[in-house]
């Protein structure tokens, strides 16, 4: 039987205190770069197309590279963390994506602005992997949830903040474009914030460094006391040899892995298969073109205070059943969208979309670190994650030959996407575990070793 490390107890019971509040304000300005500049292109792209004359397959390789960057940077990221620690990957990941979205304001081919976006996308891929597991890892096991979900909300703000700048700029001067990802890279700025943050006291356990994980520990809860001798995170053996990215897949850990794949992967296809094709399937539907866009713009409404809706319910109920049950709804409401034919309806069923879509991403960026052990944890977010939009970039070839089938059609898209969405609920309800309150030592005592996981271990007192 392991002991339980007093440090990790105090950090997973500690009150909230300046520096988890600190840690949560850096984090969402890192989302809100991070969301403002995955949505850069797609807003400027008209203004590139008028002055540099790129063809629609030109902004559909821009945007395919983009998304296979962010699949390769979450994987190879997530790992580099789990090596390297939090802190660092998180900083290298803003220099990445801030360096990169400035170089995007100087090119002008399609051949190097899709380098451009790849580059961009690597560094937003390994930044996402990387800022969810930090922040579940330095945060009381009550309010993981919550604050994943406020980061995330805070970062959505990045959508309408890039989209009506973009008007502002590009509607009389379309060659102003460049200003947008000029703005971008306005993310170097956080990089001192993001240095002078605590390391993760689990990360630096997992490593054997337990004087530095006592000062940081001692940073989020400044009456510990800790004697200097911490077990690793876990309270893993020290002899145990190091956790390599194959653990993954080793049994006892093999199901996390696989149902967080499957999860990211239908997730973002129904999310963006929604999110990406409705004002194109509203305009060939017989919509003008400026109601279309209206239309569509009115459903984004709902996504900012879509995943603060999350915030008071994801740490109060589970988080398995809350994730099934807004997948079930998302997808009732979806297929309700596509049989809609009134005006109304359309924006309010779409409006409700766009909303409990980003709650059930809030519960996914909450629950994707806890099905991880630290050693293991970016990788496997990172894995998850990469999985996902590794998927964006086929997702939408099926879609577009779902819709070209006649017997398919319009109706037959909000099908599919309803389909990927019951199929994140079905996997979460019969594969996944439930983390809510659970100290995460207590979910993964030994599974990067190969010890089974604990799936229905019961769950500790809260400490509030």
């Amino acid at each position: 039987m392991t002991t339980p490390s007093p440090a990790l107890a105090a950090l997973s019971g500690a009150p909230l205190g300046r520096t988890h509040r600190k840690v949560l304000l850096v984090i969402s300005a890192m989302f809100l770069f991070d969301l403002a500049d995955l949505n850069t292109f797609a807003f400027a792209a008209p203004a590139i197309r008028a002055t540099q004359r790129f063809s629609v397959q030109d902004v559909a390789l821009v945007t395919a590279l983009s998304f296979a960057g962010m699949a390769v940077g979450a994987v190879t990221g997530g790992r580099a963390a789990d090596l390297l620690g939090r802190r660092l990957g998180m900083s290298a990941a803003v220099a990445v994506f801030s360096a990169a979205s400035l170089l995007n304001a100087v090119v002008a081919t399609p051949g190097a602005m899709a380098t451009a976006r790849a580059l961009t996308g690597f560094g937003l891929g390994a930044m996402t992997a990387v800022a969810i597991s930090y922040l579940s890892e330095v945060t009381p096991a009550t309010h993981r949830g919550r604050f994943q979900a406020v980061a995330l909300g805070v970062g959505l703000v990045g959508i309408p903040l890039v989209a009506f700048t973009a008007r502002a700029i590009t509607v009389s001067h379309p060659a102003s474009w460049r200003w947008l990802f000029v703005a971008g890279a306005l993310g170097f700025l956080l990089l001192p914030l993001v240095l002078r943050l605590p390391e993760s006291p689990r990360w630096l356990l997992s490593r054997g460094r337990t004087t530095e994980a006592g000062a940081a520990v001692r940073r989020f809860v400044p009456d510990f006391r800790g004697d200097g001798q911490e077990q690793p995170a876990e309270a893993l053996p020290a002899a145990a040899p190091k956790a390599r990215f194959r653990d993954l897949f080793a049994p006892g850990q093999r199901r996390n892995s696989v149902v967080m794949m499957v999860v990211w992967v239908f997730a973002l296809t129904g999310f963006y298969g929604f999110q990406s094709w409705v004002p194109t399937l509203l305009a060939d539907r017989g919509q003008d073109f400026a109601q279309s866009m209206t239309m569509s713009a009115i459903t984004t409404i709902g996504a900012v205070p879509g995943a603060f809706l999350a915030a008071p319910f994801i740490d109060r109920f589970s988080r398995k059943h809350l994730s099934v049950a807004l997948g079930l709804i998302v997808a009732a409401v979806g297929i309700a969208y596509g049989l809609s034919t009134s005006t109304v309806a359309v924006m309010v069923f779409g409006v409700l979309v766009a909303a409990l879509s980003q709650s059930y991403i809030a519960v996914l960026y909450s629950s994707t670190p806890e099905y991880f052990p630290t050693a293991l944890r970016t990788a496997g977010s990172g894995l998850g994650n990469g999985a996902g939009r590794a998927a964006n970039i086929v997702a939408p070839l099926v879609i577009a030959a779902v819709y070209t089938t006649p017997q398919l059609g319009y109706v037959g898209v909000f099908v599919f996407v309803a389909g990927a969405w019951l199929i994140t609920a079905l996997t979460v309800a019969f594969f996944g575990i439930d983390t809510r309150d659970r100290p995460l030592e207590d979910l993964h005592g030994r599974a990067a070793h190969g010890d089974p996981v604990r799936h229905d271990a019961p769950r500790p007192a809260a400490t509030r």
